[in-house]
């Protein structure tokens, strides 16, 4: 079976099962593991965000929605070099990958992989692996992420605190964090203060995250890495947007590798909550050895 994958999510579940050999093409934006950077790129953004603020980003989609046009497009060239047998696509969000409805266009076999909540995550790699004929390992896979899971609610049993959190999908503006990243912060033993679980994100002012009390923020813009995040925070005047919040008081304003750990529906979602863990109880759950750096306001 020749695989293509347009959701770098999707893309991090095949390698994962075993089956990375089958997959003949991803998206411009597949990029874990690196195996998955040898293979064809399909996609490419319409949107050239590399040297662009959020905001500028932000704008930039803002008006592609409001003119009808797409975000993504679909290499035909290369679409017809690898010729795939199925597609791996979603339909959760236009704004992060070519949509389903896109691809059915294209009179090919699709799989939906559009997990909306962290156990969502874990039902549709099992789904994935039955249709590809890896059962088995799809199996093997949720099982360890539900151990480790787990193994995380064990740690903070005790604990008898729950920060109220609030995970900023986006820096300027702000977006509350949706779908499964509410549930991330509660294994990890806090309450998301705006992001509602299995929902989209949505737009706030930096006065309304204030106005919710946060004790801690996390930083975690969807599609950038940590050294992205840390460069964009500095134009950023967060100790005025927080001013009164214990999150500003207690320097508990965190920046994580969102593109590895947050923004993708997939396996590596499992680290996320570990970093949660750690970042919102320290003393009772150790560094688990990811990426983050405390914002210094």
């Amino acid at each position: 079976m020749r695989i293509c994958s347009l959701v770098p999510a999707a893309t991090e579940v095949l390698f994962a099962l075993g089956v990375g050999e089958s997959v003949v093409g991803v998206t411009h934006e597949c990029d874990w593991p690196p195996e998955a950077e040898a293979r064809p790129r399909v996609t490419a953004s319409q949107v050239q965000s590399g040297d662009l603020s959020s905001a500028e980003i932000d704008a930039a989609v803002a008006e592609a929605a409001r003119e009808g046009k797409a975000l993504y497009a679909i290499d035909e060239d290369v679409w017809e070099e690898i010729r795939p047998d199925v597609v791996v696509a979603q339909e959760l969000c236009d704004v992060c990958a070519v949509s389903a409805g896109e691809v059915r266009r294209l009179d090919v076999e699709v799989i939906d992989y559009s997990p909306s909540t962290l156990d969502g995550v874990l039902a549709h790699i099992v789904a994935l692996g039955v249709r590809l004929g890896e059962e088995g390992a799809a199996d093997e896979l949720t099982t360890g992420m539900r151990t480790r899971l787990e193994r995380v609610r064990a740690a903070l049993a005790e604990t008898d605190t729950y920060p109220r959190v609030y995970v900023s999908e986006w820096l300027e503006p702000p977006y509350a964090a949706g779908h499964w990243v509410p549930d991330m912060v509660s294994a990890a033993g806090g309450m998301e203060v705006a992001g509602i679980a299995g929902e989209p994100s949505f737009r706030m002012r930096w006065s309304d995250v204030a106005g919710l009390e946060p004790d801690t923020v996390v930083l975690a813009p969807c599609g950038f890495d940590l050294d992205r995040t840390l460069t964009e925070v500095v134009t950023l005047d967060l100790s005025a947007h927080l001013l009164g919040t214990s999150a500003r008081q207690e320097s508990r304003v965190f920046a994580v590798d969102a593109n590895g750990y947050f923004s993708r529906p997939g396996p590596r979602l499992v680290e996320g909550v570990e970093l949660l863990a750690y970042l919102l109880h320290p003393d009772a759950y150790s560094d688990p050895g990811i990426p983050w750096s405390r914002v210094r306001l």
